[in-house]
């Protein structure tokens, strides 16, 4: 038995390396800006008790322990693979800045703009926790960022419970004694890598065997997942339409959020017959048609503009584990219809049509092929993207826990989550609920959207037609703070440094 340990990244989880590689603004890590108490934090001075956080999050390292893991490489090929990090310093990834009074929402998004402006060092495990101090109502904000290339959305949801619990709990029994296994050497690995490559024809003439004795109905799913990969494909071959949202993106972000209340949510998609994922897509088609026109002046009736919605294909068993296991949707909006009811029900029926159709598995099919032909089609892919546009915007939407979470005793009492940025598309949505209400991020290149902040109002608007438009009373959904400072301040606001 080897006296080394290492994983490989499996292709998907690879290309967001390939993706990041392909030029500087490309940052491919997931975020959050989490909102708790602030008093269960402090020592007896008043202040951030940082050392305990850290303390507190190095005790649970050991139910995760890809974030005590850095990358390598196989020699000659270059495939990227997990290792332990031998150096690993809980304090260089649980950091600590303050906000200037008076700490508003509006000067924490500043602050979480520039910190997820930062792309993550890979010597080192790709993950951060960033606390923010001195936030309005006496409130500490923690900001997290973990690589694409670590965790998808569900399973980043999944780790959430691992630092928090159902109740206020501030005692922690130490972290226990860690002890870094060994990488391989280059020669061990080539060794290792030339077994595994030799074992793998003989995986895939297993499964051919297996289609060919028809074992499971295997043939018939090989075949529906075939069409579904044409499915999946068809719409990247024409691009969708350029729209001020689609253009080269720099390396700054602003981030913006609001929420609304989850059960008015539920509301709307019970009278008027879908889903949650429905009344989302619905709100966003409004919010687009209502920003692009009015705040851009374009003529949405013209738009092809399409959306790549995120789809978890984890089963129950692998809920928690690390790396990415989704695939998507490409939905078509319908930005040029007027009527709010008459939006929701054409997304619905585009949605269950991609439900009938299986269209996730098309994905899927497609990140295994690539598990067998190499990372060509990731890399490929990543560099048609820079021009291709398959799709104009990403909205994903991860469910949480509906009932309240506490960390060391502090209650959270908001999370707002951020995907990625690709090129040529400015903006991206993520949502997340959780204790009965739906957090919405909103993140945005720095200079191609300077009015975020109206396509988030926009957003709560499209909102209130959805809640009219299914008959119920009309109220503001959780209204975002105030308006943004000019360009000009925040240019020389993002030039600040965080400690």
């Amino acid at each position: 038995m080897s006296d080394f340990a290492y994983e490989r990244l499996s292709q998907l989880d690879r290309s967001f390396l390939i993706y990041e590689d392909t030029g500087p603004s490309g940052h491919m890590h997931l975020g959050a800006t989490l909102v708790y108490e602030a008093e269960p934090f402090k020592d007896a001075d008043g202040h951030i008790d940082v050392e305990r956080v850290r303390r507190y999050v190095e005790s649970r390292l050991h139910r995760m322990p890809r974030y005590r893991q850095r990358l390598a490489r196989i020699p000659i090929e270059g495939h990227p693979i997990w290792v332990d990090d031998e150096h690993f310093n809980v304090s260089y990834h649980v950091r600590h800045t303050r906000l200037p009074e008076p700490g508003d929402e509006r000067q924490l998004k500043r602050a979480v703009g520039r910190i997820q402006s930062q792309r993550l060092d890979r010597g080192k495990p790709l993950w951060e926790l960033w606390l923010v101090e001195g936030v309005a109502g006496d409130r500490l904000a923690i900001v997290s960022k973990t690589h694409h290339c670590m965790v998808d959305g569900l399973s980043g949801v999944d780790l959430i419970s691992v630092l928090m619990s159902p109740e206020p709990v501030d005692r922690f029994d130490p972290a226990p004694p860690w002890l870094p296994q060994p990488g391989p050497t280059d020669p061990e690995l080539v060794a290792a890598e030339a077994l595994r490559r030799a074992k793998t024809p003989l995986r895939a003439v297993s499964g051919l065997w297996r289609l060919a004795r028809g074992e499971g109905n295997a043939r018939r799913e090989l075949l529906e997942r075939v069409r579904a990969t044409g499915r999946f494909v068809t719409p990247g071959l024409l691009p969708a339409s350029s729209t001020p949202l689609n253009q080269p993106i720099g390396s700054y972000r602003r981030f913006d959020w609001l929420s609304t209340d989850l059960d008015r949510v539920r509301a709307v998609k019970n009278r008027l017959g879908g889903s949650v994922n429905d009344v989302v897509l619905a709100t966003v088609t409004g919010a687009l048609r209502r920003f692009l026109s009015e705040s851009r002046d374009v003529d949405v009736d013209a738009l092809d503009f399409r959306v790549l919605a995120p789809v978890s294909l984890r089963a129950e068993d692998q809920r928690g584990l690390p790396g990415n296991r989704v695939s998507a949707w490409v939905v078509r909006l319908p930005l040029a219809e007027r009527d709010p009811r008459k939006r929701f029900l054409a997304v619905h029926a585009t949605t269950e049509e991609m439900k009938r159709t299986r269209q996730a598995l098309g994905g899927e099919l497609l990140a295994r092929l690539t598990e067998y032909t190499g990372s060509g089609l990731f890399s490929v892919g990543a560099r048609l993207a820079k021009w291709a546009r398959p799709f104009n915007l990403v909205v994903t939407n991860v469910p949480g826990p509906q009932v309240p979470l506490y960390l060391l005793g502090a209650r959270l009492l908001s999370a707002f989550p951020m995907v990625p940025l690709f090129a040529n598309l400015a903006t991206g949505i993520a949502l997340f609920s959780y204790d009965r209400r739906l957090h919405w991020g909103v993140v945005a290149d720095w200079d191609v959207v300077p009015d975020l902040h109206d396509f988030t109002l926009a957003i709560e608007v499209s909102f209130r037609e959805l809640c009219e438009a299914a008959g119920l009373e009309v109220r503001a959904s959780g209204a975002p703070a105030a308006r943004a400072a000019p360009p000009a301040r925040e240019t020389e606001d993002r030039t600040q440094t965080l400690r």
